[in-house]
């Protein structure tokens, strides 16, 4: 059971900076930011989740099984990411390339204490078993100091794929595209830095500042880290609504207001942005199908424009209603991984990614998010992302981009670099 107070905060933009210094004395951590930025579908605008109870970790092997059974049992707030990897579990795949994070391939814990922040008001949500604590903690929190970073690390960049070899990959990819095994899939490359220390605190504030993206999280899992600046939702269950806003589009933000019009304008009329975002969403429109009562697949707004502190973004909205025959894990397992970070066919495409990519995705372009004690829940798609093994000192960030037959292999190339900017300035 869960005991709960509220609290009125005069600055909440202030309590989120404290909350998040006060969480670091915990093993396990998963911060929420919304960054106020306007949407529709957000119910809060901050949430952290600190402590495990109790928790699960597991690789791919029958990883969708074993969180419905720890889900159910729990009946409670349970946090935490599906890597991309899970796929090997849905479908006859296989990731055989290189690791150099070792991230578990999926990890959820029950959290001891929670906060929930909305507007003026912070709901502290707490198990009873450490009830008595509410107001010590609250204490603690309003009075922690940010604490200075003593790591000085220089850190070298390497990329696992040079841009020659980028290249020929992105056209191998368009030879299975005009060959017809696949119309669009989605490529990344790795960027990496060996024995190195970083301070994932300093950088992910850092990171979140230039970013002020709708879906940030700071998580912790003892040595292992993921600091996501994450424009995008994967998946939204509200009751028996289910809501997914793939995105596919992007577009280079200028400094001058005329130029950064045009280049939104620009990405709206684009006959390849709208084919890519199309056909994901399209992909999107089938997999909800196969949860969703009869007729009830949408699309409530097609190939939308959003800007960001980096870039613009073109983002559709796809909802269904759950058919209760199905549970919230039969929801994420027949729509996992999400179409945007796969192509289309998505097994066609998935096989091909294997073949082409150099890296191992793990958390990269998986999804890191919660679900509610009556079986809601709220995930993100970790892009725009730096992954830290402390443990290892290795720290990695990935960028993709979808690839069809209208692509030329150079300027998606330069897509990628956009994207991959704010990972190198925070980490440079």
């Amino acid at each position: 059971m869960r005991e709960s107070i509220h609290k009125q905060i005069s600055d909440p933009k202030f309590l989120k900076n404290q909350l998040l210094n006060w969480s670091q004395q915990f093993r396990e951590v998963v911060f929420m930011d919304s960054n106020n930025y306007p949407q529709k579908y957000s119910n809060y605008d901050c949430v952290l989740a600190v402590d495990a109870f109790t928790s699960i970790k597991t690789d791919s092997q029958n990883a969708f099984e074993s969180l419905k059974q720890y889900q159910q049992t729990a009946k409670d707030w349970v946090f935490g990411y599906l890597s991309y990897d899970l796929k090997n579990d849905i479908e006859p795949l296989q990731s055989t390339n290189f690791d150099g994070l070792e991230f578990p391939d999926l990890f959820f814990f029950q959290p001891k204490k929670i906060f929930l922040l909305k507007g003026d008001q912070l709901e502290i949500q707490y198990l009873s078993l450490c009830d008595e604590d509410f107001d010590q903690d609250y204490d603690e929190i309003v009075k922690t100091q940010k604490s200075k970073s003593q790591i000085v690390d220089k850190i070298k960049i390497s990329q696992r794929i040079s841009e020659n070899s980028y290249i020929q990959k992105v056209s191998k990819m368009l030879n299975h595209i005009h060959q017809g095994d696949v119309y669009e899939a989605n490529f990344c490359m790795e960027f990496y830095a060996e024995n190195t220390s970083i301070d994932p605190l300093e950088k992910f504030r850092k990171l979140n500042q230039i970013s002020q993206p709708p879906f940030a999280v700071f998580f912790k899992n003892n040595k292992y880290f993921l600091l996501s600046a994450s424009p995008e939702r994967y998946l939204k269950k509200e009751g028996d609504l289910l809501v997914s806003q793939p995105i596919k589009g992007t577009a280079k933000r200028f400094s001058d207001a005329v130029e950064d019009e045009k280049a939104k304008t620009q990405l709206a009329s684009d006959p390849k942005e709208r084919a890519e975002n199309i056909m994901i969403t399209d992909l999107v429109r089938n997999d909800l199908s196969h949860t969703a009562q009869k007729g009830s697949v949408q699309v409530t707004e097609l190939c939308g424009i959003y800007s960001f502190m980096q870039v613009h973004q073109m983002i559709s909205t796809v909802t269904s209603k759950l058919d209760p025959l199905y549970s919230a894990i039969d929801a994420l397992k027949t729509t996992f991984p999400m179409g945007s970070m796969t192509g289309a066919p998505k097994i066609s495409a998935m096989k091909i990614i294997d073949q082409l990519e150099e890296s191992k995705r793990g958390l990269y372009s998986g999804a890191v998010g919660y679900f509610t004690p009556d079986g809601n829940f709220d995930f993100n798609v970790v892009i725009r992302s730096i992954l830290y093994n402390q443990e290892k000192k290795y720290v990695s960030f990935s960028v993709g981009s979808a690839i069809t037959s209208l692509s030329s292999p150079e300027k998606e190339y330069e897509e990628c670099l956009l994207k991959a900017k704010a990972m190198q300035e925070v980490l440079q």
